[in-house]
């Protein structure tokens, strides 16, 4: 079977993600429902000798979550810029929950919204 362009860019995200979710210490569970993936997949989709489809939501998903670990890099210094997803935070998007809760919860346009957040404090607005 031949890989797509798609699956060729799908799998760099993965990679990607695979280091992010790490670094945030997220399960298995949080970090497949993050990017709308079954931990079946999630785990197919890590292993270098498989291939799988995504979505325009999964990738989408990659991509917000990519552009949220680069702007908390950006912001924040270690170790805050790995526990930022995972803290409990009082601002007016999270109420007190964790933004990965938020996140899952709310599906892509939650994490468009955090990414749209995370990257204007990042900039300084």
């Amino acid at each position: 079977m031949t890989e797509t362009a798609a699956d060729q860019r799908a799998a760099v995200g993965l990679k990607a993600y695979g280091r992010i979710i790490a670094q945030w210490g997220l399960s298995a569970p949080e970090a497949a429902a993050l990017v709308g993936l079954n931990e079946a997949d999630l785990g197919r989709a890590r292993d270098p000798d498989e291939t799988i489809s995504l979505t325009e939501d999964q990738v989408l998903r990659l991509s917000a979550v990519l552009g949220i670990y680069k702007a908390l890099g950006t912001y924040f210094e270690d170790p805050m810029a790995r526990l930022w997803m995972t803290r409990a935070n009082a601002g007016p998007l999270f109420a007190g929950a964790r933004p990965v809760d938020v996140a899952i919860e709310g599906g892509l346009p939650a994490l468009l919204e955090i990414r749209r957040a995370s990257e204007g404090v990042a900039m300084g607005l």
